[in-house]
């Protein structure tokens, strides 16, 4: 897979889209790179620790956020990604659900539109993404957390975003899936997403899952959301086994010391 100027062995590895959020109130690190310099300068250290797409967020999406204008979101996340790339070889992705903010977002250099409404949300987003030819993670997300059969649902409202996507035009080699841990459903729905998410896999797309320091971590472990490290590395663990081509993380090092790991453990089982 192909995402900016990089391919990605999306079949055989997992790799890290580190968070970058230039936001005030983001759940665990709001107001810390919410200033160009001291987001550029996370921005290469992530990349120092083994980042291969960073991930730049201007709106919270935490449970009960504030929802900004699209004017103030473009204006915290468009000159960001505009410096990023102009100083690292690095694939950008702009955490957004708003037409708008993904236009202006890719104007400035993003590479990937990172869907947490799945093209739902706005009318406009798969139009967009297929015109511009940028890669897109589409997540499972909704307004509840009622199911009849919960993981044949939330299979079947995903396959629901990849049809908005296929109608709208977009390549198949251009979608990345994510299960939505922590959106639409319940402390008891989101263990269960991540026990069982190589069932993702009967759709047909390389998978990303994002749990870093969520609250299903926090609830588990009574712990606030920046002392949740190592329950989110269980989660990467996981991924990496169930073949799953990208975690979305804060803690960059960490995350990239256990896929290693976690790596050449499974690669010697195949030898």
């Amino acid at each position: 897979m192909r995402i900016g100027t990089k391919e990605f062995d999306v079949k055989n590895k997992t790799y890290i889209m580190g968070i970058l959020n230039v936001t005030p109130d983001s759940f665990s690190d709001g107001g810390k790179w919410n200033h160009m310099d001291a987001a550029l300068a996370h921005a290469e250290e992530m990349i120092r620790e083994g980042t291969a797409i960073l991930d730049i967020g201007g709106e919270s999406t935490r449970p009960g956020h504030q929802q900004i204008t699209e004017e103030e979101e473009i204006e915290r996340v468009a000159p960001v990604i505009e410096a990023v790339k102009a100083r690292f070889d690095v694939p950008v992705s702009i955490d957004s659900y708003k037409a708008k903010v993904a236009a202006a977002a890719i104007e400035a250099g993003a590479d990937l539109v990172n869907d947490i409404w799945g093209l739902k949300y706005d009318p406009e987003m798969a139009d967009l993404i297929a015109r511009t030819g940028v890669a897109c993670c589409l997540m499972h997300n909704k307004n509840n957390t009622e199911y009849q059969d919960f993981y044949p649902d939330m299979l079947k409202e995903t396959e629901e975003c990849v049809k908005l996507a296929k109608e709208a035009g977009i390549a198949d080699d251009k979608i990345i899936l994510d299960p939505g841990v922590g959106f639409g459903k319940n402390y008891e729905q989101n263990l269960e997403t991540i026990l069982h998410m190589e069932r993702f896999h009967e759709l047909g797309y390389p998978m990303l899952l994002g749990t870093s320091r969520k609250s299903v971590i926090g609830l588990t472990l009574d712990l606030p959301a920046d002392q949740r490290v190592e329950g989110t590395l269980v989660t990467t663990v996981m991924a990496v086994m169930k073949k799953y081509a990208f975690v979305r993380v804060h803690d960059i090092k960490e995350n990239q010391r256990t896929i290693r790991m976690t790596e050449a453990i499974l690669k010697a089982g195949e030898n």
